[in-house]
């Protein structure tokens, strides 16, 4: 019983480190949005970018190290991963027109992993964190953002198959969330859920 008082008790915390992290992750996107639109200063923006991303594998590690996972933070953190790829890219399309791609792969997959991890979270009641493959394909798109952000004159070649490269594994990523909520939905099961499911991170 303890146990599972702690797990819950746990599970709502709000104010936390990570939860906190992530708001700020939030509070920096209209800073790189003017400072790559407005000012045009691309290398600030890469800073600002990576710190960005930096935080976001920080506010990961200090929740499973110190049991500060909660159910608002597996919302808020994927909230806030997508709200900052999704504006770096349309800044990045303003010079860069690939970028149309990415972008639109993004909303497609969002879109049905959202309501596919939403039906799982009613059958099963249970909010899943990222798997391998989102981890990946979230390091391939900032890397993809940072070298486009960075690098002014990037070589054509070079932008096409760092936009390709994330494009190939964000389509990876989404077949196998997919499948993974879909797995769950189709199962009689509801207690147990798979590891692949309900994508709400990348």
């Amino acid at each position: 019983m303890q146990v599972c008082n702690e797990k819950q008790n746990g599970q709502s915390k709000i104010f936390t480190v990570p939860n906190l992290l992530s708001l700020f992750r939030i509070c920096l996107i209209p800073i790189f949005v003017w400072l790559y639109c407005v000012a045009n200063e691309y290398v600030l923006t890469g800073c600002i970018l990576l710190l960005s991303g930096l935080t976001d594998i920080v506010d990961g590690f200090i929740a499973r190290r110190f049991n500060l996972v909660s159910d608002l933070g597996k919302i808020l953190d994927p909230i806030a991963d997508k709200v900052t790829q999704t504006s770096m890219i349309f800044c990045l399309l303003t010079r860069f027109p690939m970028m149309i791609i990415p972008l639109a792969l993004m909303i497609i997959k969002e879109f049905f992993l959202g309501i596919t991890g939403y039906m799982v979270i009613q059958k099963t009641g249970e909010v899943s964190g990222a798997n391998w493959h989102g981890k990946v394909n979230t390091c391939l798109l900032y890397a993809m953002m940072v070298i486009h952000v960075v690098w002014y004159d990037i070589p054509a070649a070079l932008s096409l198959l760092s936009i390709g490269s994330c494009v190939v594994m964000m389509i990876i990523s989404l077949i196998l969330y997919g499948k993974g909520n879909m797995d769950v939905l189709n199962s009689e099961d509801a207690v147990e859920i798979d590891e692949e499911a309900v994508n709400l991170k990348s």
